[in-house]
């Protein structure tokens, strides 16, 4: 249609730094939404994980038993059964070893779930800083080249005895292409930023619960082993 907005069009005679600025803020989109797509698909298993397990776990299913199926799974485990498969390795270390103390063998549980427990969350974490920083410094990109449109529209007022809209219009366009591509870029990331830290934070709540529900398990465990 003649006398239409033609992005493509602005972006190709847009000035070398406003291109580059464009370029930086693609490259933050495209690599923001390759985060968001592959951390949507990360913590909904950790979820998925977590409950069936969790109804595993409470089915009645012999400890041991459960920790040979988890052993033998060939390092597919999820984050839940990593946490299971440390502790549980660890009380089984401590009761051959013939430790009395009972307070002894719950601690050496408690630690090695609470170091696996670190290690999923912060696997469950990971690039969302990314996701943060492109939220933060995005729109102070695309601000950069809307300064540099202005000011070219400016210089361009500057040069010309005669000062018609079509001398300052490309500056002015380019120059709000890129803010628009600033927000482009950053409202997604600080949505999927917000949404999967509080997801995350969830996952962090339901480990620590099963590792203070496991962690009573095995005290009764211990009681009844030393009364028979």
């Amino acid at each position: 249609m003649n006398g239409g907005l033609n992005v493509f069009e602005i972006l190709a005679d847009a000035s070398w730094p406003v291109k580059l600025v464009m370029l930086a803020l693609l490259i933050f989109s495209f690599l923001s939404w390759v985060i968001i797509i592959r951390k949507y698909s990360q913590l909904k298993a950790a979820m998925e994980n977590a409950e069936s397990f969790e109804e595993r776990f409470w089915s009645g299913t012999d400890l041991a038993q459960l920790f040979r199926e988890v052993s033998n799974n060939g390092g597919d485990n999820g984050g839940m059964e990593n946490i299971f498969e440390s502790g549980f390795r660890e009380f089984a270390r401590q009761r051959q070893r013939r430790t009395q103390d009972m307070r002894t063998v719950i601690e050496g549980s408690e630690r090695a779930m609470r170091v696996t427990g670190t290690k999923e969350i912060g696997a469950l974490e990971r690039n969302l800083e990314f996701l943060a920083n492109v939220g933060s410094i995005s729109p102070y990109v695309g601000l950069f080249g809307t300064v540099w449109g202005i000011m070219g529209a400016f210089q361009g007022l500057g040069e010309m005895k005669d000062v018609t809209i079509a001398v300052v219009a490309p500056h002015i366009s380019e120059a709000l292409i890129a803010t628009a591509m600033g927000l482009f870029a950053a409202i997604p990331a600080v949505w999927a930023y917000n949404r999967y830290a509080n997801k995350v934070e969830r996952v962090a709540s339901r480990y620590e619960v099963f590792q203070e529900e496991f962690s009573s398990v095995l005290q009764r465990q211990i009681q009844i082993d030393d009364t028979n």
